[in-house]
């Protein structure tokens, strides 16, 4: 009986320790799975077919490819809008950028200056203001492009800082060829249509007035004359100025609030957002930590530092991909070396497809390749929206696994607010949704059954996946007028507009399958699909319950909040002394001020 009383509690007590094991197990994967790092690696006009895990063969981006087999590779992901600045808020945002007022009515998409007034709204909430909430340290590094001040140069209102981010190191508004000396002007030709016109009305009206006072039919004070030619001359000036000085203007790089230097310098500047990104991993290995790394490759101006300038096949632009390749390994390098990878959710992606009208003055392509699909940067078609989609964790997410399912960059949002512990906002609607059951294989099926593709504020087209059915439908309202017409993008114009002249209106829509015909070429009639006027019945009806969703907000893309104001300007030293100033190599930065 001695014995069995013995053995008894011998094997009570494994069983006991077992429970605890298997306890403490349950306890750290819990941990692990609720409240994880985040990196989030975005690129800035990077083609679909630009990476070897999406079929390219003759880059080298070994790195990126090594997220796809040690995660899942996303290969129906979809950028919320073919442009910077809309993307990037939906992004942020997990909202379609309608919702915000970062959707334009105008021809300009984007903002083009840091002393605009426009920006992402104060009352959005972002993913970064909600991991913040729960205990993350979070930094964003590389490009921002949502605006800066509000009604003052030092205001910050549309801040990184001010929208959850703890540390900014970057740049606030975008890389322009105009920021790169020699890379040529995005904006000299449409200055120069856009001057034409009133000039020759100026002077025609000018050499009028002067007809009409010389033979005595009208009699125009010359003092109203004169105060026209000032008012003419001052604005002329004041346009002449600011594009002359718009390298120093618009092209700086900032710590927080403050300028480190104006203009920017290229020089080992993705090695510069490497050792920021580096450092604050560093800093916060003990804590969970938000990083947004977004690169400045491969928006032009290209550029490449020495170690990897002429490496490429494929001129600076592959050159610029392969050094960016080279910064994506540095991050998974010292998240292995702090024993970090296991418990870092990775995503790469790029805010939008390929610009494909890229081509510098000496004929070299500059833009990417965005594989079998049509169009690029600033168009619906599937190049200028399916982007690559990355997510690598490892013990969590499945790896080397491919889903065709539609995703979209807004889902990020509800993804990791959720694995924060956070909850999602409810007193909005939040247009993502969480990726993780679908990363994990616990479900096959997205829950997006619709998708809304903007062009500008305009709804352009319209993605349906339905229930039970492999095909993916896409209709167009209205498309591009490509120029050349047999070309595949708006080459005149540099990128697409989405009204007017610019665009052919469809009724009825046209209709495609995404399933049999990826690369849009071949748009189905009555004929060719049975279910033709089922589908658009179908659409319609979602664009009806969608359009009744939306409500009117202010526009922070209008021309107002667009323009170049100069009370608004950052300036490290003065406007007299060009704004110049550079604290890279050392010393403290001086604070920001109106020149």
């Amino acid at each position: 009986i001695f014995h069995l009383f013995l053995h008894t509690r011998k094997k009570m007590g494994l069983l006991l320790l077992l429970i605890i094991c298997q306890c403490a197990i349950h306890s750290i994967k819990t941990n692990s799975v609720s409240s994880p790092n985040i990196v989030l690696l975005m690129a800035d006009d990077l083609g679909i077919g630009d990476l070897g895990c999406y079929g390219n063969r003759t880059l080298r981006t070994p790195n990126i490819d090594r997220l796809a087999e040690e995660g899942v590779t996303l290969t129906q992901h979809i950028a919320a809008s073919p442009l910077c600045t809309p993307s990037r808020a939906a992004f942020l945002t997990g909202r379609y950028p309608i919702r915000s007022g970062m959707a334009a009515f105008s021809r300009v998409g984007v903002f083009l200056f840091s002393a605009s007034s426009g920006g992402l709204p104060s009352e959005e909430i972002t993913f970064s203001k909600l991991l913040k909430q729960k205990g993350y340290a979070t930094a964003l590094i590389g490009k921002w492009h949502l605006g800066m001040n509000c009604e003052s140069s030092n205001d910050f209102c549309h801040h990184p800082l001010s929208h959850g981010f703890d540390y900014f190191y970057g740049l606030p508004v975008t890389n322009f060829r105009d920021c790169k000396p020699g890379q040529g002007s995005v904006f000299l030709k449409g200055v120069q249509k856009s001057l034409v016109i009133p000039i020759q009305i100026t002077g025609i009206a000018l050499v009028s007035l002067a007809v009409v006072q010389y033979i005595g039919l009208l009699k125009v004070p010359f003092q109203a004359l004169g105060y026209f030619l000032v008012i003419i001359t001052i604005s002329l000036v004041v346009l002449i100025f600011f594009f002359y000085h718009f390298r120093h203007l618009n092209c700086f790089l900032m710590r927080d609030h403050q300028i480190i230097q104006q203009p920017l310098s290229y020089e080992n500047l993705t090695q510069r957002l490497t050792k920021e990104a580096l450092q604050f991993i560093g800093r916060n290995s003990d804590t969970p930590f938000l990083l947004v790394l977004s690169y400045l490759h491969v928006h032009t101006a290209l550029y490449a530092s020495e170690n990897f300038k002429g490496k490429s096949k494929h001129g600076l632009y592959g050159d610029a991909v392969e050094e960016m390749d080279w910064s994506v390994g540095q991050v998974l390098d010292v998240l292995e070396k702090n024993n970090l990878s296991d418990k870092t959710l990775l995503y790469f992606t790029s805010d939008q497809g390929a610009h494909v009208e890229e081509i510098s003055s000496s004929g070299e392509v500059h833009g990417g390749y965005n594989g079998i699909y049509k169009g690029g940067k600033s168009t619906n078609w599937e190049g200028g929206i399916r982007v690559p989609g990355l997510l690598r964790w490892p013990g969590v997410v499945q790896a080397g696994a491919y889903i065709d399912e539609p995703t979209s960059n807004m889902d990020i949002f509800p993804t990791i607010v959720k694995l924060a512990g956070a909850q999602l906002p409810s007193d909005r609607i939040i247009d993502g949704h969480d990726l993780l059951p679908l990363l994990q294989g616990k479900v096959t099926r997205s829950k997006h059954e619709f998708l809304f593709h903007y062009c500008n504020a305009y709804l352009n087209a319209v993605r349906w996946h339905p229930e039970n059915s492999q095909s993916v439908w896409k209709v167009f309202f209205f498309t591009p007028n490509f120029s050349p017409e047999d070309s595949n993008g708006c080459h005149d114009s540099h990128v697409c507009f989405c009204h007017g002249g610019f665009i052919t209106r469809h009724d009825p829509p046209l209709l495609f399958d995404l399933s049999r015909d990826p690369e849009e070429q071949v748009p189905l009639t009555p004929e060719t699909e049975s279910r033709f006027y089922e589908i658009l019945r179908v659409i319609h009806q979602a664009v009806g319950n969608h359009t009744r969703s939306l409500h009117a907000v202010p526009n922070q893309l209008s021309w107002d909040n667009l323009l170049w104001k100069p009370w608004l300007q950052l300036c490290c030293s003065s406007l007299f002394q060009s704004c110049y100033c550079d604290y890279e190599s050392g010393g403290n930065p001086l604070q920001v001020h109106l020149g």
